[in-house]
């Protein structure tokens, strides 16, 4: 895979050659046309072109994957998974966009905050950042590939690698937005209005980066979070409150609905693709945010919106209490785990500093893209670094877990009528019988992994919330499998006590593990989850190498949200903040 991204690059990078010593003329023509529809350069016309084909189909590629992981377990190789193709090629192509933008300007400077890289060549900052962030995830393929032989296959979306892949592709929106504001203030002086073809691209632009942000809860999407439900409500917050703040700071009034709406048709569309009789695979739901997007309209009308950073403080405040209930209405009609009440202190302990970190990072990107100037660079530096270390500390409290000790289930199992493999009911008595309260987050079967298709069960994916019928009793409400591949265990979430037992796993040679087997009776431990559902993962390695490959992606993931900090600040210190009022209402649709 790596020869051929080589192979391809150098052909790419051969037709940039051509074009840089004006041996070819079709690829400016091709822009330059691009840049006539939308009233654009053509440096920014025809890599937001080859963007928006190309993220599409790298969304496709990795919520099929999931679906995927989740209803085959792991791939056989980084080549046996179809969906795979589909991430590289439209990571590839993002890393295009960008380079696209950094090789076309030939005669013109773009812009006063574009970049020199020869005596007569600069290039853009967004296209800087676009295609940054495209090899920033370009690079976690083979890092996951490497990880995956080191550590074994963590079946989750959340491994280091993975978060590379996602958080690169996620985050590029924020260079789509810097080139498009580079691109509008670098064309000639008009009174006629600007296209509303480029202001509904730029709100677009700003539902791609909703989308892009709320990958991260793509677990919980499908109902097999592998983490404490009270991170999913932060996830969400953290999106809603960055991509909406600025979205209806830049693109006024109804902008926000528009952004919400662009997010859950493209999400509907992967869904049912995914999750119809075209591919096949388990289904998943998503978050819709329009609760949260109705009241950063609302709060628009206040006067204070004209205070962009006290406002954007003000709207994540909202967001993450009233928005976020709201949210909840939807989580609990659509999705497998409903937020129960005993969860709200913890979830409004996380959310509301999140909400109010991300309204202001939201706010900062919008004043950027108004042409409004920022604080001055030690203010807006503490806010950005503020920013990381709250989602920093609210994600770690997430994160933390307790695994009882001493703790068992006693699990009768009975047949049930099915055909092509053993289907059972659960009564199980657990003991001790306090160890789960009366509003836990989830007391489940969970069995996935046992293929997909419409002739498996649930596509290759069954949850049952159980049933309680007194204290540590518990009754399933439907069959669940335990043959062939499945894996089927017994899970328990209720505050910071998260731990599972399994019920069946099927025997894997290829990790040497054996069959547990599903007696009609039994009476097993809890254990700690992920030694349940990731039990591919290798734990015979030196205990600091794990510590140190993270901290090594960390240290590549703060590195992107510098440079991405580092491109707002040029642009924002480069323009002269008293030249764009007029540009700014002639950018404004009514």
């Amino acid at each position: 895979m790596t020869g051929s991204a080589g192979v391809i690059a150098l052909v790419l990078m051969w037709v940039g050659y051509l074009h840089r010593t004006r041996r070819i003329t079709w690829l400016q023509r091709l822009a330059d046309r691009l840049g006539s529809a939308f009233d654009q350069p053509g440096w920014v016309a025809l890599p937001l072109a080859l963007f928006l084909a190309t993220i599409l189909t790298a969304l496709l590629g990795f919520i099929w994957d999931v679906s995927l992981h989740i209803g085959n377990g792991r791939d056989e190789g980084p080549l046996a998974n179809p969906a795979h193709y589909f991430i590289l090629a439209g990571l590839f192509f993002l890393f295009t966009a960008g380079m696209a933008a950094i090789v076309l300007p030939l005669d013109e400077k773009p812009g006063v905050a574009a970049v020199r890289i020869t005596r007569t060549w600069y290039a853009p900052v967004g296209g800087i950042l676009l295609a940054g962030s495209g090899l920033y995830a370009l690079i976690g393929f083979p890092l996951d590939d490497i990880w995956h032989r080191i550590f074994g296959q963590d079946v989750t979306l959340w491994g280091p690698t993975h978060l590379m892949l996602i958080g690169g592709a996620g985050l590029s929106l924020v260079g789509v937005l810097l080139l498009e504001f580079e691109g509008r203030h670098n064309r000639p002086p008009t009174d006629r209005p600007r296209p509303w073809r480029m202001w509904l691209m730029r709100t677009f632009a700003f539902g791609g980066l909703l989308i892009g942000l709320s990958v991260f809860q793509v677990e919980y999407d499908f109902g097999v979070e592998q983490f404490r439900l009270v991170l999913q409500p932060m996830l969400i917050v953290a999106a809603a409150t960055v991509s909406l703040v600025a979205a209806r700071l830049t693109s006024g009034a109804g902008s926000t609905l528009v952004v919400v709406a662009f997010a859950a048709a493209v999400r509907a569309v992967v869904a049912v693709l995914v999750g119809g009789p075209i591919i096949d695979a388990p289904r998943n739901v998503f978050p819709l945010y329009l609760g949260i997007a109705v009241v950063v309209e609302l709060l628009a009308l206040l006067p204070l919106a004209r205070r962009r950073i006290l406002w954007g403080a003000l709207a994540g405040l909202a967001a993450a209490t009233i928005g976020l209930w709201l949210e909840s209405l939807w989580v609990a009609a659509m999705f497998v785990d409903p937020w129960p009440a005993a969860m709200w202190p913890e979830l409004l302990a996380t959310a509301v500093p999140t909400g109010i970190a991300g309204g202001v990072v939201g706010a900062m990107l919008a004043t950027v893209l108004l042409g409004e100037p920022l604080p001055r660079p030690a203010v807006r530096r503490t806010l950005m670094v503020t920013a990381v270390l709250v989602v920093a500390a609210t994600t770690t409290s997430g994160l933390m877990i307790e695994v009882p000790r001493d703790a068992r289930a006693e699990v009768h199992l009975s047949d049930a009528p099915a055909a092509g493999g053993r289907m059972v009911y659960a009564d199980i008595r657990i003991t001790p019988e306090d160890l789960v309260g009366t509003d836990p987050e989830w007391v489940q079967i969970l069995s996935w992994q046992g293929g997909v298709g419409s002739d498996s069960p649930g596509r290759g994916l069954v949850v049952d919330q159980l049933r309680r019928v007194g204290p540590g009793h518990y009754e399933s409400t439907k069959p669940v499998p335990v043959h062939g591949t499945w894996k089927t265990v017994l899970r328990i979430q209720d505050g910071r006590t998260y731990t599972a037992l399994p019920i069946f796993m099927a025997a894997d040679p290829g990790i040497g593990a054996e069959e547990v087997p599903a007696a009609e009776t039994f009476t097993r431990p809890f254990v700690a989850e992920i030694s349940v559902l990731q039990r591919e993962r290798s734990f015979d390695h030196p205990a600091w190498l794990f510590g140190a490959a993270s901290l090594v992606v960390l240290v590549c993931s703060l590195a992107l949200i510098t440079a991405l900090s580092w491109g707002a600040a040029r642009i924002n210190d480069r323009y002269p903040h008293s030249e764009r009022a007029g540009e700014r209402a002639r950018a404004t649709v009514p």
